[in-house]
């Protein structure tokens, strides 16, 4: 999972969790009271637990070495992985037998000196100190001299909600300094702004990754995105750790990568404004109105001379079909990352190598025996393809890559459901949904949970924007609609402890485990929780393979218009 999420994880525990809070989805809104019981959604089929087990502590196992890609872990991690493939009797369904190739680089910026200038007045910026700048791009050097600084606000443009930040600028050329998060993130009810963007849930507008996007499509030079901690979800230390260092797709991207990205400090920030003859605190309320537009700030200039080292490798993602037996053609698919965080510094017992048992081993395990459910039990109408991903810790860049170049069309893909972190602290009553407001999935969530005599609770903290960070997103991104499940997104209302107990198997794990060699099977995990959730999934998989129907974006969503432009190859 996304390596900032472990800081917000922690900061959900503070908050006081009841399911009226939460604001909980039951089986009265979803006519759903008197569906069949929980069983009935695998028919005579079961889950074998044990199998998940053998196939976690294989993959975490010190053997493979953490499963970095790139490495000698990513040889054996593939290898196990397309031979369990193989042993059920799937297809294969890469460009390359079970394989998609997913070419990847590093580069990480050395030796850099950065600057703003004000009318003729040096404001000096450090790596790591207050500004931290990267690259997605195969260069050897960054050299930019005196380019025109622009305030675009919090840099939406969104047609769907009738916002433009950007009005007639012209970036080419250009840095871009946006503020983080949305417009109505900080609105007070009284501002017309407030509920725009959803209030304090964050929108894909809110992430920084989408004005990264923005900016590049627009023709700008460089991204800075000023950093507050309660927007950015984080503190400054998480923003600024490991300063200049990059993962990314080394293949060809439409619009290219912006040049240079990255966070600027508030108090930089501040100095910067107040130069240029402006209140970046007036300035923020200011952008939070519609007549706001994106203005260069006169006579301020960035400029930057470092140098780039790249190291280019290849990874790979493995993907996996069962052919539908009426319409081959329609995908639903089931998704994990394979990928953990290699060796580290030997921690209190000694331990270097930080398997991901749970981060994200299980998740794979998950897939891998939803996939043998699926073989065994009657063949699908639709086909169902099984993605296990590359590089999700660095940055969700394996299913970025699948989407970039995708072996099955996602204007026919139906769903993508994924598991990244499973909650294994025994059954729950409830099902945390990610995403709250996105899609008609929610919906067949909240009915089979019912089916489970469980409730629906929507995560803890939707303002820090964990829907946009795992490796469903790239396929949001794609217009495909998406479920994740996450186990750490909320603490379940634990059938044994409640809610306080969920919340508490959150701090153990995300304060003891989570991206450290802890992170390893343990005989103290309690699958049951584990198991309600790939049935539901099972449930909501296998509803889909066995119809004709194409769950919809709901009207607010932002990935909406995307899945609209193609609505004409769906209607056969």
């Amino acid at each position: 999972m996304n390596k900032y999420f472990g800081l917000l994880a922690v900061t959900a525990l503070l908050v006081a969790c009841s399911a009226k809070e939460h604001g909980v989805i039951d089986a009265s809104e979803t006519n759903a009271s008197e569906a069949p019981p929980f069983s009935s959604l695998m028919g005579d089929l079961s889950i074998d637990s044990e199998r998940l087990v053998d196939i976690v502590k294989v993959l975490a196992s010190d053997e493979f070495e953490g499963r970095a890609p790139g490495t000698a872990g990513e040889e054996k991690t593939v290898a196990y992985l397309a031979n369990a493939f193989e042993a059920l009797g799937l297809e294969p369904a890469g460009t390359d037998g079970w394989i998609q190739q997913v070419p990847m680089m590093r580069t990480t910026i050395e030796n850099a000196e950065m600057s703003f200038s004000v009318a003729g007045k040096a404001l000096s910026l450090s790596q790591g100190g207050n500004v931290e700048v990267s690259t997605a791009r195969a260069i050897a050097q960054i050299d930019l001299a005196n380019v025109p600084v622009v305030f675009v606000g919090f840099g939406a443009s969104a047609p769907e909600r009738n916002w433009d930040d950007y009005g007639d600028i012209d970036l080419t050329g250009k840095l871009a300094v946006f503020l983080v998060n949305d417009p109505d993130f900080s609105a007070e009810p009284s501002e017309p702004v407030a509920g725009v963007f959803g209030g304090r849930r964050m929108t894909y507008y809110g992430r920084w990754a989408y004005k990264y996007e923005e900016a590049a499509r627009r023709g700008a030079l460089g991204a800075l995105v000023i950093h507050e901690t309660e927007a950015a979800g984080y503190g400054w230390s998480v923003a600024a750790a490991g300063p200049g260092e990059r993962v990314a797709l080394a293949a060809a991207q439409t619009p290219a990568p912006i040049m240079v990205q990255g966070w600027l400090h508030y108090d930089a920030a501040e100095q910067l404004f107040r130069r240029a003859g402006y209140d970046l605190g007036q300035l923020r309320t200011q952008a939070r109105d519609r007549a706001f537009s994106a203005f260069e700030l006169a006579g301020a200039s960035f400029s930057m001379n470092a140098d780039v080292a790249v190291d280019q490798f290849a990874s790979r993602n493995i993907l996996a079909r069962l052919p539908g037996t009426q319409r081959p053609d329609e995908t639903v698919m089931v998704s994990a990352h394979w990928d953990a965080y290699g060796m580290g510094p030997p921690d209190a017992n000694g331990k270097t190598v930080i398997g991901g048992a749970n981060d994200d081993a299980l998740g794979v395990a998950g897939v891998l025996e939803l996939a043998r459910l699926l073989k065994v039990g009657p063949a699908p109408e639709r086909s169902v393809v099984f993605g296990l991903w590359t590089a999700e810790e660095s940055g969700l860049v394996g299913s970025g890559a699948y989407v970039a170049a995708p072996v099955f069309p996602l204007e026919t893909t139906v769903a993508n459901f994924t598991m990244d972190i499973m909650q294994t602290a025994g059954l729950a009553r409830d099902v945390i949904l990610v995403g709250e407001g996105q899609s008609d999935l929610e919906d067949d969530m909240a009915i089979m949970a019912a089916r489970q005599g469980r409730y629906v609770t929507p995560e803890n903290l939707p303002e820090n924007g964990l829907f946009f960070r795992a490796d469903h997103f790239p396929f949001a991104r794609g217009g495909v609609p998406v479920m994740l499940i996450m186990g750490i997104a909320g603490g379940a209302d634990l059938v044994e402890g409640g809610r306080e107990a969920g919340n508490q198997w959150i701090a153990d794990y995300v304060g003891n485990c989570y991206h450290k060699p802890c992170d390893a099977y343990s005989d103290a995990w309690n699958l049951d929780g584990v198991e309600q959730d790939m049935a539901l999934i099972y449930g909501m998989v296998n509803d889909l393979a066995n119809s004709n129907r194409w769950p919809l974006w709901k009207p607010a969503s932002e990935f909406k218009a995307i899945r609209d432009r193609s609505e004409t190859q769906r209607l056969k």
